[in-house]
């Protein structure tokens, strides 16, 4: 039986009255609660934090590479279009705050009791049947349990699962070979992996006048590098400790003005203005192994022995990772290396492209052997970099439209993503400059559809993407 029938037959049995459960009440999983709405499916949106959009609150102080006119769903736009929601000026670059609370918190209070704060999805599961057991277990609906703040337990029903929390609370480690380094524990109250808020005067002072090292190649990086420049120009002896794993080449601080999101390649452009000023170092092709303690300071320690300089602090931003734990009993396909949906991975794997087009996907990529459960957002792209909202919003637009049984419309999805300027992937790293210029996925056509660019924001959003 198709995918497709295997769909049809869930509802019937399980029962359309049942929601679709929607994991995370972030830009992902709002709209698609919204999208679900406007199919006339119940949706019934689970959040771990107290409020919607809890990890970007995380990040409220970092701006979006994106303007308002391509951060906000259409679908969550006519549902707020009632209650006289008008959407902020679309030229204008919201921060993570300004989302938050312009835009995904009265969007998440119209959806109303449709949204639970306090929810942790502690498991995933077919009612009745492990992972091992075949009869039956498609006529059956999901259970979803739940921990609550309070810690009461609970398990709901649901006819099918959209996962959406993201990878904001599984950061990469330092370690260069995936896994913590040596003595990265030890030292974690000088090490941060996340992108520091220098107006909090608490953070500033952590950072002013001190030595930092910075780990990554990716927009979290550059925006740190960014703030650390504009710090030292305040107070002397401020300075960035640059690490990469790789050289410094030419498309190193991304597409600069190719970028077709302005705002991101000027990013880059302030990196590179923070080393060419000296207010950064680079330490290149280094791969960080352990780190060691050096009096009141760190050492970073490379894999063939070179040591850092002294620094005082360690800001780690190399990426994140989706956590797979509480999904152990549904079936999914991923890829072995990215931890995406296996039909997505050769779209979005940056061993092979970095440039940004990414070609049209919806539901049929981010089906799995166990209908009706999809990993949507950024959690979706596993370890991959660089995820766009739009690429979010077009996901569960497809999605929506296949669980209501439209399976033309889940087909009909329409994206292209703006370029980066940069060739060469990841997966180039240990090639020389010119070597990388011939491949990468400037060799690949850009697929013919086109539309829809979104949101670019911390660090998830490049080494993580976002």
């Amino acid at each position: 039986m198709s995918k497709q029938g295997r769909t049809a037959v869930n509802a019937s049995a399980a029962g359309s009255e049942l929601p679709v459960v929607v994991i995370g009440a972030g830009p992902i999983g709002l709209a698609a609660a919204a999208h679900l709405i406007e199919q006339g499916i119940e949706p019934l949106v689970l959040e771990a934090g107290p409020s919607a959009a809890t990890a970007v609150r995380e990040w409220a102080h970092v701006r979006l590479f994106s303007p308002w006119a391509e951060v906000v769903d259409p679908a969550a736009e006519k549902l707020l279009a009632p209650t006289g929601w008008v959407r902020p000026d679309g030229a204008a670059y919201p921060s993570g705050g300004d989302w938050a609370e312009l835009h995904l918190q009265p969007l998440a209070d119209v959806l109303g009791e449709r949204v639970r704060y306090d929810s942790r999805v502690t498991g995933v599961a077919r009612a009745g049947r492990d992972r091992i057991v075949d009869s039956g277990r498609d006529e059956q609906p999901f259970t979803v349990h739940i921990e609550h703040a309070d810690g009461r337990e609970e398990r709901v029903l649901a006819r099918a699962v959209i996962d959406a929390s993201g990878t904001w609370s599984t950061p990469n480690p330092l370690g260069a070979d995936g896994l913590p380094a040596l003595g990265e524990r030890a030292a974690s109250g000088r090490i941060s992996y996340r992108v520091p808020d220098l107006k909090d005067p608490a953070v500033r002072a952590r950072y002013a006048g001190r030595r930092t090292a910075v780990v990554g190649t990716g927009a979290s990086a550059f925006t740190a590098l960014a703030y650390l420049a504009d710090l030292a120009e305040e107070e002397a002896g401020t300075h960035a400790v640059w690490v990469l794993r790789r050289g410094i080449t030419g498309s190193t601080y991304g597409g600069g003005e190719a970028d077709e999101l302005p705002a991101r390649g000027a990013l880059g452009l302030r990196a590179k203005k923070a080393v060419d000023d000296g207010h950064a170092s680079a330490l290149t092709g280094f791969r960080t192994a352990a780190v060691e303690s050096q009096g009141e300071q760190l050492v970073l320690v490379a894999e063939d022995g070179r040591h850092s300089e002294p620094v005082d602090e360690v800001l780690v931003l190399t990426g994140l990772r989706p956590d797979l734990s509480f999904l152990s009993e549904v079936r999914l396909g991923l890829d072995e290396r990215l931890q995406a949906p296996a039909a997505l991975a050769p779209l979005i794997d940056p061993n092979q492209h970095s440039c940004g087009t990414v070609y049209p996907h919806g539901a049929a990529e981010l089906a799995h052997p166990e209908s009706d459960v999809y990993l949507v957002g950024m959690k979706s792209y596993g370890r991959a970099p660089t995820f766009l909202a739009m690429t979010g919003y077009e996901q569960v637009r497809s999605i929506a439209a296949a669980l209501a049984g439209d399976h033309e419309a889940a087909a009909r999805v329409e994206l292209t993503l703006p370029e980066t300027g940069v060739c060469g992937g990841a997966g180039l790293f240990d090639q020389p400059e010119d070597e990388q210029a011939g491949g990468g996925c400037c060799s690949v056509p850009a697929a013919p559809e086109v539309l829809s660019i979104g949101l670019g924001a911390p660090t998830q959003p490049s080494t993580g993407g976002c």
